[in-house]
C-alpha cells in the first residue's frame, strides 16, 4: 500500500498556480498538466479550498492561490488533502491472534516506533515551503 497520490497532485496543482499565474487555471487545464481526469483535480482543489489555500472563480474562472507561497508548507498540503485518515499514517491489521505471543504483543511494541517515524516525516514536511519548492522548480525549468 502507498500513501495516496492526492498529496503529490495537490503540490503539483499549487506549483502550477504559482508558476502560471496568468493562465486560465481551470480543472481541465490543470488536469492536462497532471495528466489525470478533471474530476480528480476538482476534488483535490475542493480540499485545498476548504483549508483556505486556494479559491475558485465562479463559472469557468479557474483556481488561484489565496496565501503566499512562503505561508504554505508541505505539511499544510499533506493535512489538507487528508492523505492519512484519523491522523495515523500507519495502521495495524485487525485482530491478530491473541493466543500467539507475537500476535498478542506486536502492536504495543511497534506503535511507538511508527509514531516516531510519522512525526519525523511531518517535521520534514513542515520545514519545506511552497516558495522553496517552486524556486527549485523554476530553476529546473530554466536549466532544461
Amino acid at each position: 500500500m502507498k500513501i495516496s497520490s492526492r498529496f503529490s497532485v495537490a503540490v503539483h496543482i499549487l506549483a502550477l498556480l504559482a508558476v502560471d499565474k496568468g493562465f486560465h487555471n481551470t480543472s481541465e487545464w490543470i488536469a492536462g498538466s497532471v495528466n489525470t481526469n478533471p474530476v480528480i483535480i476538482r476534488r483535490v482543489i475542493g480540499k485545498l479550498k476548504k483549508v483556505g489555500l486556494v479559491n475558485v472563480r465562479p463559472g469557468t474562472g479557474g483556481a488561484y492561490l489565496t496565501k503566499g507561497l512562503d505561508e504554505i508548507t508541505l505539511l499544510d498540503i499533506y493535512r489538507a488533502v487528508e492523505v492519512v485518515k484519523e491522523e495515523n499514517l500507519f495502521s495495524f491489521h485487525e485482530q491478530p491472534n491473541p493466543k500467539c505471543p507475537v500476535g498478542a504483543n506486536i502492536q504495543c511494541v511497534l506503535e511507538l516506533n511508527l509514531i516516531r517515524a510519522q512525526l519525523a516525516m511531518e517535521d520534514v514536511l513542515a520545514k519545506v515551503t511552497m516558495q522553496q519548492l517552486v524556486a527549485g522548480l523554476i530553476e529546473k525549468i530554466d536549466s532544461d
